[in-house]
């Protein structure tokens, strides 16, 4: 079993930054691709970013290419989003997932493991 945890979500002004961290614990292996996800309220669950713990490779949702950047510390068995020029339309619940399955998706159903979520809320 995998354990997700989110930390560092807050309120932020327009133009402002966060960086949102996920904590890994439990059975993991060094193939599992994680992700970024959003929710909105009254909105569907939206891709964001995913990367491959081995490797690093990234995949970026249009709305986080070239604001946000994933990254991830394998021996620190850490995940983060660093989020910059945030807006309004930013504002949402982000979510931590995670999987065994290979590849890299963007199709929330790809991934088996999910943490409770952090708030972020942008003000313009």
């Amino acid at each position: 079993q995998v354990q997700l945890v989110e930390s560092g979500g807050g309120l932020v002004q327009a133009g402002g930054s966060l960086r949102l961290s996920c904590a890994i614990s439990g059975r993991t292996y060094s193939n599992y691709a994680m992700g970024w996800f959003r929710q909105a309220p009254g909105q569907e669950r939206e891709f964001v970013a995913a990367i491959k713990l081995t490797g690093g490779t990234t995949y970026y949702a249009d709305v986080a290419k070239g604001r946000f950047s994933i990254s991830r510390d394998n021996a620190k068995n850490m995940m983060y989003l660093q989020m910059n020029s945030l807006k309004p339309e930013d504002t949402a619940v982000y979510y931590c997932a995670a999987t065994e399955s290979p590849g890299l998706s963007g199709d929330r159903w790809f991934y088996r493991y999910w943490g409770q979520g952090t708030q972020v809320t942008v003000s313009s």
